[in-house]
């Protein structure tokens, strides 16, 4: 009996390797070791004799190999396996019976018939009953997730075992209801401790979520605060824009004029080009007005730099623009912002005030722009136009 046993071992050690996809984390050769040594120690307290025995032996590492053919029904894949291999073997028709209806009694929705299936079930549920239950439950959790069969949450999982615990298990053998029967309890206690805990946090967060969305709609400070921050961050980029088209104007121009003053101008002293003189003093006085207009929507406004209390009481300053305060003594500007954070009405029409100044300065600038591309546009239509006439009236 020995030597099957160990060569039935080996069988299903290769078997594993070979055809088991690694996805089953928890229906693998490790737990079938789990179910064999919890069927020698049920053996071991048990009325058993030699024959009955090795049929459990047998059917405890035999009775997962279906799972290398499929996850569903593997049962009845394992009985066929089972079967195959003890036949090769040479092992009498009789146990090979015995071994199919033990590996068919691990179905969990069936009823052990006898003391063998009810030995072979019970050892295959004995996790329930071991301190290593949570890791192994874990495992199968995962194992269900990786075969794309369920994905449970924790909570979800905790409540699955146990239902598990109380409606769908319970243990067959007087050794199991003696001995693991307690322990399974105190691991479905450990269940129904994480269970409320998972309540509670779950309330405490559905609480906290109730507690965010009335604080969003009965206070509005969020959205008035993201308001300013939005518009005042989108004129401060339409202020850059303008900058940047401002010095692509100006780096253009002077490269024009730049071009005229070394190759055009000096060869108009040769009484060949006189009749370049024309178009050329209209390119270069465009460029030159092209570039001062540039440089005006560019330049800053130069501001005085001071507030007095007065203009502070009055909410005729805006003290959120440096060219208001940057000549003013630190406590003197402590106690200007100090008038408007105290007040938060105050706070805001400081901004809107800000954000009025700033569409001002906009304004100013993209009208300046607008009539510099004109006068550039402008500029290089006559400047053509000219140089063409100039070149068609020579001739």
């Amino acid at each position: 009996m020995t030597e099957l046993i160990s060569k039935t071992d080996a069988f299903v050690l290769d078997l594993f390797k070979e055809k088991l996809p690694n996805t089953y984390i928890y229906h693998n050769y490790n737990h079938t070791q789990r179910v064999v040594k919890s069927t020698k120690e049920l053996i071991e307290n048990s009325e058993i004799n030699v024959k009955e025995e090795q049929i459990l032996l047998l059917s405890a590492w035999l009775h997962d190999t279906g799972y290398t053919v499929k996850f569903v029904d593997h049962e009845h894949e394992s009985a066929k396996i089972a079967k195959k291999f003890l036949t090769e073997n040479n092992v009498n028709p009789e146990i090979i019976s015995e071994v199919e209806k033990c590996i068919l009694a691990t179905k969990f929705d069936s009823t052990p018939n006898g003391k063998l299936e009810e030995i072979i079930r019970d050892a295959d549920s004995s996790h329930f009953a071991k301190d290593y239950f949570d890791e192994t439950s874990e495992f199968l959790r995962q194992e269900l997730q990786l075969l794309n069969i369920r994905n449970y949450t924790s909570a979800e999982w905790i409540d699955e075992n146990i239902k598990m615990f109380t409606d769908r298990h319970n243990y067959y053998t007087d050794y199991a209801l003696k001995n693991w029967k307690p322990l399974k309890d105190q691991n479905l206690s450990n269940l129904l401790e994480k269970q409320n805990k998972e309540v509670k946090k779950l309330k405490k967060e559905e609480v906290k979520a109730k507690l965010k969305a009335e604080y969003k709609n009965n206070n509005p400070e969020r959205s008035i605060q993201t308001l300013f921050r939005v518009t005042l961050r989108n004129h401060i980029k339409l202020s850059d824009i303008a900058d940047a088209k401002a010095n692509i104007l100006l780096s253009v121009n002077a490269i024009i004029i730049s071009l005229a003053l070394a190759n055009i101008i000096p060869k108009l002293d040769a009484a060949s080009n006189k009749h370049l003189l024309i178009p050329t003093l209209i390119l270069v006085v465009f460029s030159v007005a092209s570039i001062i207009l540039s440089i005006m929507s560019t330049r800053p406004n130069v501001t005085a730099g001071e507030f007095t209390k007065e203009q502070v009481e009055n909410r005729e300053v805006n003290l959120l623009f440096f060219g208001n305060f940057h000549k003013m003594p630190f406590e003197q500007f402590k106690w200007g912002m100090n008038e408007i954070i105290k007040d938060k009405d105050r706070v805001y029409e400081s901004l809107m005030l800000d954000l009025h100044l700033l569409g001002q300065v906009l304004n100013r600038k993209y009208k300046l722009l607008r009539l510099t591309y004109t006068v550039f546009m402008v500029g290089i239509i006559i400047s053509v136009i000219s140089f063409v006439l100039a070149f068609y009236l020579v001739k």
